[in-house]
């Protein structure tokens, strides 16, 4: 089987998919010292409700800075066009609607835009991309006129450079090695399977994203093999175990009526029971008063 070509997207959205890490990279590339007292919150849209907008991460840190993080091996001249539309889906889920009518200015946290890039193709150790860059009408100056603006900051992590970026983030320096490690696999002429298989086996010898290889071995086996998410079955098995927990939430449900309807009927043999006895002693005591009635009738008649 093939191997799921977009790994190195899978894999690096895998690594950085905890508070931790991001803090760690966050710290790297924005040169702060944040501790694990500084709050991470992952906002990352769903693929699901926003299958036409795809990001790979976003998070906010401090609750100041909501972060759009992408990886490239090509670079998308578009990125700053693509954020502006996500940012703005991201702070209307992260915003109260009602709060943009107040006439109090709304705090929001301030966007930053990363691409980190880690393709073949030659590109300078950092770039930056402007939105005004794709606007037509140039001859107005956007200094000038205060037209909107995005930048997006693209970083080269493949080895060679921004060594000192590298070194502050570990897990950072580990993806970019593990890559380059493939890469060189494959110019020796081994396929794409071959090669990661190899660079699985060296990371795990040179303590290189070891602890993840070893924690994610089945998601890692199977990007290997090309198993690749499929959003139709996803919907599928999803609905079949909404249904599945529907069913066994009523079967408990009903489960536990029963056993209610039971003791209810326990409940009323019990009374009819009690019933049933309290008749029997005023029977008995008729027949006892019948009986008495009876010979205070003869006592007489013979007085």
């Amino acid at each position: 089987m093939a191997v799921n070509r977009e790994y190195k997207a899978t894999l690096f959205t895998e690594l950085f998919s905890e508070p931790g890490k991001l803090r760690e990279l966050y710290n790297a590339l924005a040169d702060t010292d944040y501790g694990e007292e500084i709050p991470i919150e992952i906002n990352t849209l769903e693929n699901v409700f926003f299958v036409d907008l795809r990001n790979d991460i976003s998070f906010t840190i401090d609750n100041k800075h909501v972060v759009l993080l992408e990886h490239q091996s090509t670079i998308n001249a578009n990125m700053p066009l693509r954020c502006l539309l996500y940012i703005a889906r991201l702070f209307e889920k992260i915003t109260d609607e009602r709060a943009i009518y107040h006439e109090k200015l709304l705090g929001l946290p301030t966007p930053e835009f990363i691409v980190l890039y880690n393709g073949v193709n030659p590109f300078p150790a950092e770039k930056t991309l402007k939105l005004s860059d794709a606007y037509k009408g140039t001859e107005k100056s956007i200094d000038k006129f205060r037209n909107l603006e995005l930048t997006v900051r693209v970083v080269n992590i493949n080895p060679g450079y921004n060594n000192n970026l590298l070194k502050k983030c570990k897990t950072l320096n580990g993806y970019s090695s593990f890559i380059e490690r493939v890469r060189s696999n494959q110019k020796r002429g081994n396929n794409l399977q071959d090669a990661m298989k190899e660079a699985i086996s060296w990371g795990m010898s040179q303590d290189v994203l070891s602890a993840f290889f070893i924690e994610h071995g089945t998601e890692i086996r199977n990007m290997i093999q090309g198993t690749k998410f499929n959003i139709n079955i996803a919907k599928e098995v999803w609905q079949e175990e909404a249904r599945e927990d529907a069913i066994e939430e009523f079967q408990a449900v009903l489960a536990e009526k029963d056993a209610e309807i039971a003791d209810k009927d326990i409940e009323i043999a019990d009374n009819i029971a009690e019933i049933a006895n309290k008749e029997a002693e005023i029977v008995e005591k008729d027949t006892e008063i019948a009986r008495l009635e009876a010979l205070v009738a003869q006592l007489q008649s013979q007085n």
